[in-house]
């Protein structure tokens, strides 16, 4: 997978509000899109999403990449 996918990933995520929810519908699981997303954020250099157990939110980082 590529930028792209990661890319992908990261907008599924928003527009969906969660990875749980991001993985419906779709070809990956929610910690296969975590993964993508991590990538990402390691390629970029900057956190993306701030990630607790029940929620996420994008971080003004994330909201600019969005």
């Amino acid at each position: 997978m590529g930028q792209s996918d990661e890319m992908a990933a990261f907008l599924r995520i928003v527009d969906r509000g969660g990875f749980s929810a991001a993985a419906r519908g779709s070809a990956l699981t929610a910690s296969a899109l975590s993964k993508l997303v991590q990538r990402l954020e390691a390629r970029l250099g900057v956190r993306l999403l701030t990630r607790t157990t029940r929620r996420i939110a994008l971080r003004p980082e994330g909201e600019s990449y969005a």
